[in-house]
């Protein structure tokens, strides 16, 4: 799109863009909803990661839960995550072709030197929904990925790695940027920030004047201050994990907030809207499928039953209600005081 800062429409303009980062302008925009596309890139773009591991072997000097939580940090590739549902959403006892991409973990040192395991090593069993889903992110120039252990002679390693679809919101394993830079106003002409110094601020603030020439330009200290103005032009950088590029980030934060924005619309018009999009919100890609909310648990039953827990009958029999009774004795409260 051609960068028009003179005109009405909304205008990007590209600084940087590669296979690692994105940098760019988004001029005559609005603070909020600037905004709300950065927390959306960060937190409710749906990726792989693994979420489950199954540990057959580990004899490393590594803990079985610190490998596995090293696992679920291995950025997978996410394209086209359309064509893999959420485990809440497939109707399989755990895990699927369709909800889930399995990976293994085999190793073992038979040699007198430190054998290092990478995240090459894993290899994918399942049949994901396309050939690029679930693999591992290299991008070292070694080839290696991530070293996720290293085994001494002797010493074993043999898990399955089940990656399921996600969002950062839930875990932060799920995230697709690594970092993402927002700004505005770098020059602070709106005196949004009143900056901390010992003596004079602007010997002692660092000034960004590529930017500042971007955005307008220094502020004319004989021009009256105007107590209307709002920020129109944001400055985002973009930092992939590898699973998505950058340009894919973006693209997928804007369609995810248009979603968000139809399901407000939707509500407020008393139902009128897209009737295949799914306003949940986040919701955990348990092992057995169960999601937030007591409607359909999915599989998994609470302690207690069905329909214990949260507005159910509670664990230790009988209704969950004001005075009831416990092991412990009677509750007091909803009592008359």
């Amino acid at each position: 799109m051609d960068y028009d800062p003179e005109g009405g429409a909304i205008n990007v303009r590209f600084l940087q863009a590669d296979d690692q980062r994105a940098n760019f302008i988004v001029q005559n925009f609005n603070l909020e909803t600037a905004n709300s596309l950065r927390r959306v890139m960060l937190a409710e773009i749906p990726t792989l990661a693994i979420d489950v591991v199954e540990v057959f072997d580990n004899t490393s000097v590594l803990a079985d839960e610190f490998v596995c939580h090293r696992l679920g940090l291995v950025p997978l590739s996410s394209h086209r995550m359309d064509d893999l549902l959420y485990s809440r959403d497939c109707d399989c006892e755990g895990y699927c072709d369709n909800c889930a991409v399995v990976l293994t973990l085999n190793a073992k040192c038979t040699g007198s030197e430190v054998m290092k395991v990478y995240a090459r090593d894993l290899v994918i069993e399942s049949r994901p929904p396309n050939d690029d889903m679930g693999k591992p992110v290299i991008t070292d120039s070694e080839g290696t990925g991530s070293c996720i252990v290293k085994l001494r002679r002797g010493q074993a390693i043999n898990m399955k790695c089940i990656a399921k679809k996600g969002i950062a919101k839930e875990h932060a394993k799920w995230a697709p940027s690594a970092a993402i830079g927002f700004e505005y106003d770098p020059a602070n002409k709106l005196h949004h920030l009143d900056y901390w110094h010992e003596e004079d601020p602007e010997k002692e603030w660092p000034k960004d004047e590529a930017r500042i020439n971007l955005d307008g330009g220094p502020p004319n200290p004989d021009e009256p201050f105007d107590y209307d103005a709002v920020p129109t032009r944001f400055f985002f950088d973009v930092e992939t994990v590898g699973g998505l590029s950058p340009d894919k980030i973006v693209g997928e934060g804007i369609n995810v907030l248009q979603q968000k924005l139809a399901g407000i619309i939707k509500e407020l018009t008393g139902g009128v809207g897209p009737a295949d999009v799914d306003f949940g919100g986040a919701q955990s890609p348990m092992l057995n499928g169960a999601g937030y909310g007591g409607a359909d648990p999915g599989g998994y039953t609470p302690a207690g039953g069905p329909g214990a827990g949260y507005g159910g009958a509670s664990s230790w029999g009988g209704a969950a209600q004001a005075g009831g009774a416990t092991p412990y004795g009677a509750t007091p409260y909803g009592q008359n005081w």
